[in-house]
C-alpha cells in the first residue's frame, strides 16, 4: 500500500498521483486529506505557501463530488487570477481519470459571457476571484445555492487584499449545510471573523506553528544609511551569481522606480505591480516563470498568487506595515522543500521591526553585512573562471583555430588565462575596488579580519570547491562540514553556496582542523579543497554572536538591452545587451 493509498484516496486519484510522480504526501497532506474523507465536517488549516495545500483539499472534493450530476457543487475562492488558473490546472490534472468531471475557472481579464458559457454547460468544481463571483452572481450568471463544499484557499491573503465584505456576501448565497474548509497561512482576526461567522466546530489542523515562517528559509537582515538602499540592493544581487528572486517594495512607485533602475544598470529584472494591464502582467510573470527575469519587483498585492517553486532569495527593499505581510513575502522561497533565503535591508531606526518579526515568526534573524567591493569581486571572479572551465565548445570554431592562433602567438598560457578573465572583469573590478563601505557603522557587526592573515580569535571565512552543481545548498552543505569535521551545529556559519564553488566561516580556533582535515581529502575520487578567503570577514558580521550567524546568498547580471517598453510599466530587460560593471 502506498502512503497515498494509505491516506484513504480511490483508484482514479491514485492513478493520477503515479501519472504527476508523487511519492509522498506532505505534512498539511497527511494531516487533511483523512479528515476530510471520513468526516462531514468544517476545517481550518494553517500551513505556509508551498506546502501541498492544493492537493490538501483537491483530492477530497474530487473523490467527493457526484460527477454524473452537471449541479455546481464546489467552489474554491483564491485571492488572484494567477491562482485561481493554478488551483484549476491542478485540479484538471488530479481528477484526469474522473469522467465527467469539470472544473472551472472564473476571474476577472477574461470574457464573463464565455466564463458564464462554460458553467452553463455543467461544472461541478468553480474556482473563483471573489471579485468576478460576487459580479456573476450579481448578474445571476451562476448558481451556487446547492454547494456542498466551500474551499477559502489563502484566506488571509484575500481578507488582506480587501475581500471582506465580498467573501461575506458570497457565503450568504451558499448553503447553511455545507462544508467549508478554510486555509491560511496566518490567522489575523479577519480570518478568525470569517471563521466564527461561517463555519461550525471546524477541525484545526497546524502545520509548524501558527503564524511561524517555514523552517526551510533563512532570515538576514542588513543595516545601512537611507540613502544607500538601492547600493545595497545591487551588493546583494552581485554576491550571490545565479540568483532569481522578488524583490519587494512598498508602493507602486517605488516598485517601478527600482525596477527601471536596475534594468538601466544591466539586471534582467521586471516590475509587478496595480498599475499593469492584465496583458503586461502576463508578459512579465511568464519571463519570470522562464527565468528571463531574474530579479522581479513587486508589491505585496501583485504578488500574491504568484507560485514559483525555484525562487533563492526573497529581498525585502523595504519592510512591509504588517508583520502577517512579511510572512507571505518570504514564503515565496524555501518552497516544496527547498531552502530559500529571506533578506531585509533597513536603517538602524527600523530594527525593532526585526524584533516584533522574530517573535512572530518564531525564528531568529541573522545580522549579516552588506558585502564589500573585494569580496564581490572575488566572488565574481570565481563565478567566471569556473564558467569559462563548464563552457562547452564551440565546434564552429575549429575552422577559426589558425587565424586566432596567429593572432595570439607569443603568448604564454598564464598570460592568456589572465587576459581572458580581464576582458570581462576589469570593468567590474574598476566599478567596486573603490568603492565605499555601506554598513551602518552602529549595526552591531565588527569586519572580520585583515586581508591575508588568519587571527587568533574572531571569525574566519573559507572558500570550498564545491556548490550548487554538486547538489549542496546551505543547509546540506553546513550539514557535510559539520559531520565531516565532527563539529556542533553552531561551529560552522554563512553558509553560502554558488554555483560551483562555496563560502563558510568558523572560530579561528577551528582554522587547523579544518585545513588539516581538508588536506587530500576526496569523495569520489575528486579533490575537495579549502582554503581561506581572501574576505576573511564575509558579510556575516565577523564575530556577531552565533544566534545571529549563517548563510547570505547570490546575484546574476543581465544585459541592458531591453525589449520593447522595458523601463516603461511593466518592462524588462533583455539578456545579451551592453554590459555594465559585470559580467556572467
Amino acid at each position: 500500500m502506498t502512503k497515498f493509498e494509505a491516506l484513504g484516496l480511490d483508484k482514479p486519484l491514485l492513478d493520477a498521483i503515479s501519472d504527476l510522480g508523487f511519492e509522498s504526501p506532505s505534512e498539511v497532506q497527511e494531516k487533511s486529506i483523512p479528515v476530510l474523507l471520513e468526516k462531514e465536517t468544517d476545517l481550518v488549516a494553517l500551513a505556509q505557501t508551498g506546502t501541498g495545500k492544493t492537493a490538501a483539499f483537491g483530492f477530497p472534493m474530487i473523490q467527493k463530488i457526484q460527477e454524473e450530476s452537471r449541479t455546481t457543487q464546489g467552489l474554491i475562492l483564491s485571492p488572484t487570477r494567477e491562482l485561481c488558473l493554478q488551483i484549476t490546472n491542478e485540479l484538471k490534472l488530479y481528477s484526469k481519470y474522473v469522467k465527467g468531471l469539470n472544473v472551472v475557472a472564473i476571474y476577472g481579464g477574461a470574457s464573463i459571457t464565455e466564463q458564464a458559457r462554460q458553467i452553463k454547460r455543467g461544472a461541478q468544481i468553480v474556482v473563483a476571484t471573489p471579485g468576478r463571483m460576487k459580479d456573476m452572481i450579481g448578474r445571476r450568471m451562476v448558481d451556487i445555492s446547492k454547494i456542498d463544499y466551500c474551499v477559502l484557499d489563502e484566506a488571509d491573503e484575500m481578507l488582506n487584499m480587501g475581500f471582506f465584505e465580498d467573501i461575506k456576501d458570497i457565503l450568504s448565497n451558499t448553503p447553511k449545510e455545507k462544508l467549508t474548509w478554510l486555509f491560511s497561512a496566518t490567522m489575523p482576526k479577519e480570518v478568525a471573523t470569517i471563521a466564527k461567522k461561517f463555519m461550525h466546530n471546524p477541525v484545526e489542523i497546524t502545520v509548524g506553528s501558527k503564524n511561524a515562517g517555514a523552517s526551510t528559509v533563512q532570515h538576514e537582515y542588513y543595516v545601512v544609511g537611507g540613502r544607500d538602499r538601492y547600493a545595497a540592493l545591487k551588493r546583494l544581487a552581485d554576491a550571490n551569481p545565479g540568483i532569481f528572486s522578488v524583490v519587494f517594495c512598498r508602493t507602486k512607485r517605488d516598485t517601478q522606480r527600482v525596477a527601471e533602475k536596475l534594468i538601466e544598470d544591466g539586471y534582467n529584472a521586471g516590475a509587478l505591480h496595480g498599475d499593469l494591464s492584465q496583458n503586461q502582467r502576463d508578459l512579465v510573470m511568464n519571463s519570470f516563470r522562464k527565468k528571463q527575469v531574474q530579479m522581479l519587483v513587486a508589491t505585496d498585492v501583485a504578488a500574491r498568487g504568484i507560485d514559483v517553486d525555484d525562487i533563492t532569495h526573497v529581498i525585502n527593499y523595504q519592510l512591509p506595515d504588517e508583520i502577517e505581510t512579511y510572512t507571505h513575502r518570504s514564503g515565496r522561497t524555501g518552497r516544496a522543500g527547498k531552502s530559500g533565503i529571506s533578506m531585509v535591508i533597513i536603517t538602524r531606526s527600523e530594527l525593532r521591526k526585526i524584533k516584533a518579526i522574530e517573535k512572530k515568526i518564531q525564528q531568529d534573524f541573522l545580522s549579516k553585512q552588506i558585502p564589500d567591493g573585494i569580496e564581490i569581486c572575488e566572488i565574481q571572479l570565481y563565478h567566471l573562471a569556473n564558467k569559462i572551465k563548464e563552457t562547452k565548445i564551440n565546434k564552429e570554431i575549429d575552422d577559426y583555430l589558425p587565424a586566432i592562433n596567429d593572432v595570439l602567438e607569443g603568448i604564454d598560457r598564464d598570460e592568456l588565462i589572465k587576459k581572458i578573465v580581464s576582458v570581462e572583469f576589469t570593468q567590474f573590478y574598476n566599478y567596486y575596488s573603490k568603492s565605499k563601505d555601506l554598513n551602518s557603522q552602529d549595526s552591531g557587526n565588527e569586519r572580520g579580519i585583515s586581508k591575508g592573515d588568519i587571527p587568533s580569535d574572531g571569525s574566519v571565512r573559507y572558500f570550498i570547491n564545491v556548490g550548487e552543481r554538486d547538489g549542496y545548498d546551505w543547509m546540506s552543505l553546513k550539514d557535510f562540514l559539520r559531520d565531516t569535521l565532527k563539529l556542533e551545529k553552531e561551529d560552522i556559519y554563512n553558509v553560502d553556496t554558488k554555483d560551483t564553488f562555496s563560502f563558510f566561516n568558523s572560530d579561528a580556533q577551528l582554522t587547523e582542523l579544518i585545513l588539516q582535515t581538508f588536506t587530500e581529502f576526496k569523495i569520489d575520487g575528486r579533490f575537495i579543497n579549502v582554503e581561506v578567503s581572501k574576505s576573511p570577514g564575509g558579510s556575516g558580521g565577523g564575530r556577531g554572536g552565533k544566534k545571529r550567524r549563517g548563510k547570505k546568498g547570490g546575484g546574476y547580471r543581465g544585459g541592458n538591452k531591453s525589449y520593447k517598453g522595458a523601463g516603461k510599466k511593466g518592462g524588462y530587460g533583455k539578456k545579451g545587451g551592453k554590459k555594465k560593471q559585470g559580467f556572467y
